[in-house]
């Protein structure tokens, strides 16, 4: 018997990921940050930032995955206040510097983002835009309108990602090398 699974089934599923993918997060974060986790799990990615940042603010649906996380013997942290809360209805905190989304199955960029920027968050660090390696988005940009951008590689504000096309002999290997921030993409209107 096959079970079938939303997306936001999905999303509400813990699914720790790679030291790579780990490092690659902590490599974007800076002492000051005040960081806001979506989908926090068991916690032991938000101590490691609570590490090296001012605060970080854990937020999980899940109370059985992070309960684990705080009865594990770990070392408490001052600075990470764990939110047992559903991030798509929590008002985040104000002050916030930093999102960290790691969810590649995400399909509530645009709205995470939008709540982000609200919360006062210039950056937030992904992998559900791409679905593979870690990005740095500036929440501070709106992009460029889809229709205003040249033959490439794009990433809208709506999570939506993909190459746009115009003739191909206009093609070059350095289009590979750039991604158009953009928004109202083709994706966006047929949402």
């Amino acid at each position: 018997m096959s079970s079938t699974f939303s997306a936001t089934d999905w999303e509400a599923i813990y699914a720790p990921y790679d030291q790579s993918t780990y490092q690659a997060v902590l490599a974007l974060l800076k002492p000051q940050d005040i960081v806001l986790d979506i989908g926090a799990g068991d916690l032991q990615f938000s101590r490691r930032m609570a590490q090296m940042t001012s605060k970080v603010y854990a937020v999980e649906v899940n109370a059985v995955v992070m309960q684990q996380g705080l009865d594990s013997s770990a070392a408490r942290t001052d600075n990470l206040i764990p939110i047992l809360a559903d991030a798509r209805t929590l008002d985040f905190p104000i002050g916030i510097s930093v999102g960290v989304l790691l969810m590649r199955h995400c399909t509530h960029f645009r709205y995470y983002s939008a709540k982000l920027r609200l919360a006062g968050a210039s950056r937030l660090i992904t992998n559900a835009r791409w679905h593979m390696d870690v990005e740095e988005v500036n929440l501070q940009t709106e992009g460029t309108v889809f229709n205003n951008t040249s033959m490439g590689w794009y990433a809208c504000s709506c999570g939506a990602t993909g190459f746009k096309i115009d003739a191909v002999e206009q093609w070059s290997s350095e289009m590979d090398q750039v991604t158009h921030e953009v928004r109202d993409c083709p994706q966006c209107r047929q949402n």
